[in-house]
């Protein structure tokens, strides 16, 4: 439906004081939980070099307000890491990827992580780091499209993503799961003081002699957030609201980088084939619930509807 009135956010004393409020209380609350981090400063930068800048990047901040909510509860987890909370399934989850996907190699029955792993190849390291490389440039890409041609399906997309996220943290604190690395690395046993590990990722490093993925998984949030696999889930966001808005060139790419990026889930052994089943699994509770609190609560629509007049051109 939508709303057809806009009420402009602007920078006046009230929105100064909120948003520098905001900011110090960030910094601080960070410092306590999870330390003090230069990102945290590139992500006030930004946010308030946005806020302050323009009429439109303001607007556009607003709107992305929702995808800085999903970061900062992100990197918050690392100071309630699940393994806390219930007990860490790894041997239990590997029988049964094995039982239902197992593949004999060599008279050995192995999980598709391990046969891969045997059997990798140089154009799959590459190919494979390349579609894992989308996960968020897509999503944040996808995003900025639809603010500039469709502020309501961007901020649908953006809420819808949030969504989707929220109920894959759930699941991470319901059900933690080592991913198929760690068993390979450390067996069944329970080493809660892990560090994030780029596994299968490390040979498009060596590739290209760099350190893309050492870098990246550095802000990892926790090693036992294996079960879904959310890289799985965030491609199929991109992909329906693309196709839901007719973007139909744009909805085969967005299908190869997302069956890409499950492959390449599976074949740097970040995740179990079960992981991108509960992924897809996600994705598509996420974005059904976001539906139905949308059409069917009256007061979640609107909140979209309020919020859309504040990013509406």
């Amino acid at each position: 439906m939508g709303n057809n009135v806009s009420h402009d956010i602007t920078v006046n004393p009230r929105s100064v004081i909120v948003i520098s409020t905001f900011s110090i209380v960030y910094l601080v609350l960070s410092y306590f939980l999870v330390g003090f981090k230069g990102d945290q400063i590139v992500l006030l930068l930004l946010a308030n070099g946005l806020f302050y800048a323009s009429k439109v990047t303001r607007k556009f901040f607003i709107a992305y307000l929702t995808f800085l909510v999903y970061w900062i509860i992100f990197d918050y987890m690392k100071a309630f890491p699940n393994y806390r909370y219930n007990t860490v399934h790894m041997a239990d989850l590997y029988n049964f990827e094995k039982h239902l996907f197992g593949i004999h190699f060599n008279g050995i029955l192995l999980t598709p992580n391990e046969y891969l792993k045997l059997n990798s190849s140089s154009f799959l390291d590459v190919t494979s780091g390349i579609f894992y490389l989308c996960w968020i440039p897509v999503p944040f890409g996808f995003g900025i499209y639809l603010f500039i041609t469709n502020r309501r399906q961007c901020l649908e997309f953006l809420i819808a993503f949030v969504v989707v996220n929220l109920v894959g943290f759930v699941i991470y604190y319901a059900y933690p799961a080592a991913p198929p690395w760690y068993i390979q690395d450390h067996g069944y046993t329970l080493i809660t003081n892990t560090g994030e590990n780029v596994a299968g990722l490390i040979r498009f490093d060596n590739y290209f002699h760099a350190r893309i993925f050492q870098s990246i998984y550095t802000k990892g949030s926790n090693v036992f957030a294996a079960m879904p696999s959310l890289h799985s889930a965030y491609p199929i966001v991109v992909f329906y609201y693309a196709a839901k808005n007719r973007l139909y060139k744009a909805s085969v790419v967005f299908g190869i980088v997302m069956i890409g990026i499950w492959f390449g889930a599976v074949y740097t052994s970040h995740h179990y084939i079960l992981d991108v089943l509960a992924g897809i699994a996600c994705a598509v509770a996420g974005i059904s619930l976001f539906n139905v609190l949308k059409n069917r609560w009256g007061w979640f629509g609107r909140f979209v509807d309020k919020y859309e007049s504040l990013i509406k051109k």
